[in-house]
């Protein structure tokens, strides 16, 4: 792999941190991160190709404008993608998610920079289609008042920006859409609140604190759950960008190999936890709540019934394909929450 000097933006968060760790285990290109603190990544820190500052995307832009003119790849993960907030606070999403990176997509094209962005599965709403493809099937939104849907409008305006940026003003750009994905650092299980933590997350936390597990609206909802470690190995592939294979491309990152209910999630959940001595109780003594999604989430929420993804295009253009199985993506997040074991550490232990 050539060398390559990386900006990413949100280093400390779920992706960031796992993409960053990967990238100085494997490679032997430079990352400059940014966040609001660190406390994901102290590994990551230990190494002299990574260069780590407590900064903020509001309000340090000069900074970032110096980072973006020395860098030759921008990844910008900052965006808040917890659905609760988007029926609470939609403008909070709009000024951070859209109007924050809609600036570095502008500063990438000034300065003649490739950005690798993160779209979002959420861009195909309430799409009809079996299996969702990047180029062909149709994004489907909701109603103004369901104002659930403003995260994924702003991230389809982004794209399609960054799609005319690269069409029209000559933007080096690649597109990725995550579907799902799940992991040890997602978020902290012993500080999780109720709807505004991810729905893994959310379901450890109320297990170990005898709370019930709430199913809204029955957790019938079907998702295609990504292991981080499958997802990142994608992202790789897409910043190594061979012989400038994901130049002006967007890509489905996910798993249509593992495709669950929520329901079906939570079951796996609490009989993977009657797997650790210590938590054996925690798990006869689950209980399984149905909420509606109006008390859950509030009048602004709408949801789908499954969210398929095509991967044909990460594995013809990339030659990639996931291969974690959802039961080891659980037991691999749990052992990390309950018994303390980094499985990445022990990746490439010496």
């Amino acid at each position: 792999m050539s060398a390559k000097k990386i900006f990413i933006m949100g280093v400390n968060g779920f992706i960031g941190s796992s993409l960053a760790w990967k990238i100085l285990n494997k490679t032997d290109w430079e990352i400059v991160g940014m966040d609001l603190s660190d406390n994901k990544i102290p590994n990551c820190l230990k190494f002299e190709k990574f260069k780590f500052y407590q900064k903020n995307i509001l309000t340090d832009k000069e900074w970032i404008e110096e980072q973006i003119a020395q860098c030759d790849v921008v990844v910008p993960l900052i965006a808040i993608a917890t659905p609760r907030l988007y029926v609470q606070d939609p403008l909070r999403i709009y000024e951070l998610d859209y109007e924050a990176n809609v600036e570095i997509v502008k500063l990438c094209a000034k300065y003649d920079k490739r950005i690798v962005f993160p779209s979002t599965s959420e861009v195909y709403g309430m799409c009809p289609d079996e299996n969702f493809d990047e180029y062909t099937s149709p994004l489907v939104l909701g109603s103004i008042g369901k104002e659930r849907w403003i995260y994924s409008c702003i991230k389809q305006m982004l794209d399609r920006v960054i799609w005319a940026y690269g069409k029209h003003k000559g933007l080096k750009f690649t597109l990725f859409r995550p579907f799902n994905f799940i992991g040890p650092k997602l978020d902290d299980i012993k500080a999780s609140k109720e709807g505004s933590s991810r729905v893994l997350t959310q379901f450890a936390h109320n297990i170990i604190n005898g709370k019930s597990i709430k199913l809204v609206d029955g957790g019938l909802q079907k998702r295609s759950f990504t292991f981080i470690d499958d997802g990142i190995e994608c992202l790789l592939k897409i910043l190594e960008n061979k012989n400038g294979c994901a130049d002006g491309k967007i890509f489905n990152i996910g798993n249509p190999y593992m495709e669950f209910s929520i329901k079906e999630l939570a079951d796996m959940l609490i009989e993977l936890f009657g797997e650790y001595p210590e938590y054996i109780d925690c798990a006869k003594n689950a209980k399984v709540e149905v909420v509606s999604s109006k008390d859950y989430y509030g009048e602004g929420y709408q949801d789908v019934s499954r969210r398929m993804p095509s991967i044909k295009h990460a594995e013809d253009v990339l030659g990639w394909k996931p291969t974690t199985d959802l039961r080891t993506a659980l037991k691999l997040t749990l052992d990390y929450h309950l018994l303390g074991k980094d499985y990445e550490l022990e990746q490439f232990a010496k």
